[in-house]
């Protein structure tokens, strides 16, 4: 039923209907033709190959593949932009479910659980199909006007900080003291007297005043899940560029840092745990791309192990997570955005900054950072070292017990709160308590919980094992 209502749909609507033609196989009146040729001709035929995944998996070939993937490996061999969608059943058939995976790997899908939910999906894909391939026009966001926004909502100083940066970063050749109207039709910011919805987010006095979801949100969570109670919790607003200002300084004031020494510099160098321009890049990337007409925000989460960074975008139409792996065309969704971000080197535009993200993350031994698009687009880097390197610390833990841990396991003499063990050991900064002392002291198990089943339990206590009692031994 929902194959035949998307036919009849195509074939009523104004717009889908004088654009596409759909085809499907149970319309084909009779032939003497081999059916298998019949429908994968057709696929070759196709500009689009549109999937709707089910509860079952259907007939089987002499080889045990349903014409249904048959189709969908074809359309994948002549390169047809595919667009599947999923519905949300339960108890599916364990061939579709190897399908749907198999799907997933390679392609962006979208789910639905009701016929009005497909159609709508279906709708805005072919409809964002027509504009990428430029068969029909519309502006992007930030080259669209807001009727209420003029030049005098735009900060002249902005723009002459603006100017002075992109002139030490890339050389730009206005000077600081031409008119804001010269510098916002340089870089086609103005359309004769009005100002387009670009200028207002790079320059605005408050651009929050016009377009509401321009901020970021950031909280920073203790442990690996979005629990209550947030350990840390801001929203920023303010132009693009103090946006990420401000969230990658939020991100980087909590992630450790490593004072290095002096050997070979005047100055004391030093690193955070996660590369600073790992972080930046994650967030410049979600306000250049984000969709501004959501009523959602960019977020940025922090957990103990990861940071994740979540935007209302999608990737261009086609592309997968994949891609964003491998030198690709960059492509933004926010082209006026993007132009003075470049010149002002918080982006680059060789579509290099995913797979700068990942090789900065594999020279600091960390995780390799995952891209992720569903409703959201997400990124998520890790604080975590790759297996092998935590397997190399860990190895190196065994042999030296680290001073830390020989303090506290010294000091713990009962069962203890962690209030409690802080006063001995007359520490005031919980998080390095918790992440220098308590944590490694329960992985290596010279600590144990009073209540293993309800470790955020507020009565929750400590005690020494046998095998930190036998360590606290040896030390005495």
């Amino acid at each position: 039923k929902e194959r035949k209502m998307l036919y009849e749909y195509f074939l009523a609507d104004p717009l889908l209907g004088k654009f596409f033609e759909p085809f499907m196989f149970e319309q084909l009146p009779a032939t003497d033709q081999k059916v298998d040729a019949v429908y994968l001709q057709e696929v070759e035929r196709c500009d689009i190959y549109l999937g709707i995944l089910g509860k079952g998996y259907g007939f089987e070939d002499a080889e045990g593949v349903s014409p249904t993937e048959r189709e969908f490996d074809h359309a994948t061999k002549h390169n047809k932009t595919r667009l599947i969608f999923i519905a949300d059943v339960e108890n599916r058939n364990i061939k579709e479910i190897n399908f749907i995976n198999k799907v997933q790997d390679v392609l962006v899908r979208k789910s639905f659980s009701a016929i009005g939910e497909l159609k709508s999906s279906v709708y805005a894909s072919l409809v964002k199909y027509l504009m990428e391939k430029e068969i029909i026009r519309t502006a992007p966001f930030d080259a669209s006007i807001d009727g209420k926004a003029s030049i005098d909502d735009i900060d002249s100083e902005k723009i002459r900080q603006f100017i002075r940066l992109a002139k030490l970063k890339r050389g730009f050749a206005l000077e600081e003291s031409v008119e804001p109207e010269i510098l916002l039709t340089h870089l086609n910011l103005m359309e004769g007297k009005r100002v387009k919805n670009a200028a207002v987010l790079l320059f605005g006095k408050t651009p929050q005043r016009f377009f509401i979801t321009s901020e970021i949100r950031c909280a920073y969570f203790q442990g690996i899940e979005a629990v209550k109670p947030i350990q840390s919790y801001k929203v920023f607003k303010g132009d693009v560029f103090e946006l990420v200002n401000q969230a990658v300084d939020f991100v980087l004031n909590k992630l450790d840092y490593r004072i290095e020494t002096r050997k070979d510099h005047i100055q004391i160098p030093g690193s955070y745990e996660i590369p600073k321009e790992i972080i930046a890049e994650a967030i410049v990337n979600a306000v250049v791309h984000r969709d501004y007409t959501s009523n959602a925000s960019v977020q940025v989460m922090m957990f103990r192990n990861r940071v994740e960074v979540w935007n209302p975008g999608s990737l261009p139409l086609g592309w997968t997570t994949e891609k964003l792996k491998k030198l690709h065309n960059s492509v933004p969704a926010n082209p006026l955005l993007a132009e003075p971000m470049y010149l002002t080197a918080y982006i680059e535009r060789l579509g290099t900054g995913t797979t700068d993200m990942i090789k900065k993350a594999k020279k600091a031994e960390l995780k390799e950072p995952v891209f992720i698009q569903e409703d959201m687009f997400r990124t998520i880097v890790y604080r975590e070292q790759t297996e092998q390197v935590k397997k190399q610390v860990k190895e190196q833990v065994k042999e030296q017990v680290k001073e830390q841990v020989k303090n506290i396991v010294l000091v713990c003499s009962s069962d203890l709160s962690v209030i409690e063990l802080m006063s001995l050991l007359e520490l005031k900064g919980r998080r390095n308590f918790l992440q220098n002392y308590l944590y490694p002291a329960l992985e290596f198990t010279y600590l144990e919980m009073t209540q293993p089943d309800s470790p955020k339990s507020p009565t929750q206590k400590y005690r020494l094992t046998k095998k930190g009692l036998a360590l606290k031994s040896r030390i005495k």
